[in-house]
């Protein structure tokens, strides 16, 4: 492969870049995921895709290419869902966890992947590791533990280091890369549901058609509390439903509790009230949240929307 020649097809400016097929951004990637590959064309590369911005069809190979360079496999069990944290928190607390756990009390396998440290944030693993979560070292631990326990934590570290080691270079880039999204999307089980969190609007589109041509059988991607797979229980911005080649806007009814915090809370003030939401304390606010995400863990696991979701005209 010529990947100077791939780059330049990128790297051509707001009126001469081009989007690249799903193959061979696929080809790409897998090459410059490789540690020996060339530093200077992997970091000429992150920047032209940030400067021109991805499309769906990019993604999905970028996730394709990644899921080659994932240690070893596992089999999802029936009705999983994979809830990709990758953003952290430093507003308010996990609540995505809280409903995580009473999903997997429910009866849903709940697989958990992200990185074990982001500077400034408190972390999904920072929170599990004291609640008594299993961290897996492979895919087939994953596969052990989440069959025995019904919830597990995999950190992208141990599960796929080729990528993990282009995640961890936004401090040198300045900026973050595609790395970000492509670990949200990887669902390396392959479970048959996601819930994915985003912060920037547009990759609501992006990310949803990279599933449906990755052929996930059900996602919902949305606007997420601090970037986290979380909802809000009030101005709920962008849920696309994906369901095979089907994608679609859909809603609820505000709960009408208080807005999400704004202002930053002491990071190990913030740990522990996650831990006491694990427990159950929780205000009016967050189990608004939590049943939303039970809502939604529910539907990414069957299928089956709750009555008071619909679809936007």
């Amino acid at each position: 492969m010529n990947i100077a020649a791939m780059i330049g097809r990128v790297a051509r400016g707001a009126h001469g870049a081009e989007n690249l097929s799903q193959t061979d951004a696929e080809l790409i990637f897998d090459a410059l995921l490789y540690p020996d590959a060339d530093p200077l064309q992997l970091g000429a590369f992150l920047i032209a895709q940030r400067m021109k911005g991805e499309s769906g069809e990019e993604l999905a190979g970028f996730v394709r290419a990644a899921r080659r360079h994932v240690t070893g496999t596992a089999t999802a069990p029936a009705h999983a869902v994979d809830l990709p944290c990758y953003a952290g928190k430093r507003r308010a607390a996990h609540a995505c966890l809280a409903a995580a756990m009473q999903a997997r009390d429910r009866g849903i396998p709940v697989f958990v992947h992200g990185v074990e440290a982001i500077e400034g944030r408190i972390t999904a693993w920072q929170i599990l590791s004291q609640a008594g979560v299993s961290r897996a070292g492979s895919m087939a631990d994953a596969g052990e533990i989440l069959l025995r326990d019904g919830i597990v934590y995999a950190d992208l570290a141990d599960i796929c280091p080729d990528l993990f080691s282009i995640y961890q270079l936004r401090p040198r880039l300045g900026v973050r890369s595609f790395a970000n999204t492509v670990a949200r999307l990887l669902n390396p089980m392959r479970c048959a549901g996601q819930l994915n969190g985003l912060f920037h609007t547009p990759y609501a589109d992006y990310m949803s058609t990279a599933n449906r041509l990755l052929e996930q059988p059900r996602s919902l991607v949305f606007m997420g509390a601090e970037g986290e797979p979380e909802l809000y229980a009030d101005r709920q911005k962008l849920i696309v439903r994906q369901q095979g080649d089907r994608l679609e806007q859909v809603r609820f009814e505000p709960a009408g509790e208080e807005p999400y915090p704004r202002e930053c809370m002491d990071l190990n003030e913030l740990a522990q009230h996650s831990l006491d939401m694990l427990a159950g304390a929780m205000n009016a606010r967050e189990r608004a949240v939590v049943r939303r995400m039970g809502e939604a863990f529910s539907w990414a696991a069957c299928g089956t929307p709750a009555d008071d979701w619909s679809v936007e005209e």
